[in-house]
């Protein structure tokens, strides 16, 4: 089945750029850039990968963004991410990224900007790899600061055509970045929201009504909210789910008790995906097979995951027909 999952045409659509930094390019860019890591090799980088919840996840997460300097270095993250990708046959992908936690550092938006951009245009060229970028906002800095980097990516908005929400969830609900988000859409942006990873059904619904959300981030506590399942079976609300993300934030106990699967039965528009794959152990394909291994999921509930990815990314209805085309002859095969 391994090359079942890596074959298989899929889309990506909750992938943030900094969480697929490996520790081996970690070293490369410390190295280049002159800085000190509090690490003394891959292993013991690794090692620290144990997280009790998304906090102690998000402070390694931050700390390994320090690497990230100049706009060759945001190439090098980007182009090794989708070469990952092309490897593993995703033939879409939409990424978040985070401008706030550099430009705090002193890195400059057109150099994060123009560093990731490059990367993805040329791998469209020479891996036929089709991508939008998400601009994400960090949940647990303030509203004001939002704003700023949403004024910081208006000269680039013909290039990033959503904007998202990120980081601390509980305790920083989507209520609180509103006015964000209603200048964002007036800006033209598409919008999405990481929202009941760990927060609650509630935050799922204020990312629907107040910020207008066009498919929801996570999204797995929806379980408890029968009203809020049905809404989101009934407008096919598209959620980016993360198993193995899920997994290692302790959002379920285990893979065999993940509720995907039963997302998936109940009618909703489920995605696959591999959130920050350096940290939680897996990218897309990985994912994928994880949740066959434990669910016991046929080649048909595969598909549907699949196809659903296709169907809720930002494309345009004939290249998401072009691309369900695409994986209906493979399948065929």
């Amino acid at each position: 089945m391994n090359s079942f999952f890596c074959q298989i045409p899929k889309a990506e659509l909750h992938l943030h750029i900094e969480g697929s930094l490996e520790p081996e390019m970690m070293f490369v860019l410390a190295d280049r850039n002159n800085i000190q890591l509090p690490y003394k090799s891959v292993e013991e980088i690794r090692a620290a990968y144990n997280f009790q919840n998304l906090q102690s996840f998000l402070d390694l997460y931050y700390a390994g963004m320090s690497v990230l300097q100049t706009e060759q270095d945001f190439y090098d993250l980007t182009w090794a991410y989708m070469q990952k990708a092309s490897a593993q046959n995703v033939r879409h992908a939409e990424i978040f990224f985070d401008p706030q936690g550099h430009t705090s550092r002193g890195v400059s938006f057109e150099t994060v900007h123009r560093g990731i951009y490059r990367a993805l245009q040329e791998a469209k060229q020479q891996l036929d790899i089709s991508s939008y970028l998400i601009l994400c906002f960090l949940r647990h800095l303030s509203a004001e600061s939002a704003m700023e980097a949403l004024e910081q990516a208006l000269p680039y908005k013909d290039t990033i055509p959503a904007v998202g929400l990120d980081s601390s969830e509980v305790g920083n609900p989507p209520s609180k970045f509103q006015k964000v988000f209603d200048k964002a859409r007036e800006e033209g942006f598409l919008t999405v929201a990481h929202a009941g990873e760990e927060g609650p059904p509630e935050y799922i619904w204020e990312a629907i009504n107040l910020l207008g959300v066009s498919r929801i981030d996570h999204g797995v506590r929806c379980i408890d909210d029968p009203k809020l399942l049905e809404y989101l079976i009934e407008k096919q609300i598209p959620l980016t789910v993360c198993p193995l993300s899920n997994i290692k934030l302790c959002v379920f106990d285990s893979m065999a008790k993940h509720n995907i699967k039963q997302l998936l039965d109940m009618g909703l528009c489920v995605t696959v995906n591999s959130d920050d794959p350096s940290y939680f152990g897996g990218y897309v394909a990985e994912n994928l097979q994880e949740i066959e291994s434990a669910l016991n999921l046929s080649r048909q509930d595969i598909y549907k995951l699949v196809k659903n990815s296709f169907q809720a990314t930002f494309l345009s209805a004939e290249e998401k027909q072009t691309r369900i085309t695409e994986l209906d002859e493979f399948m065929v095969k």
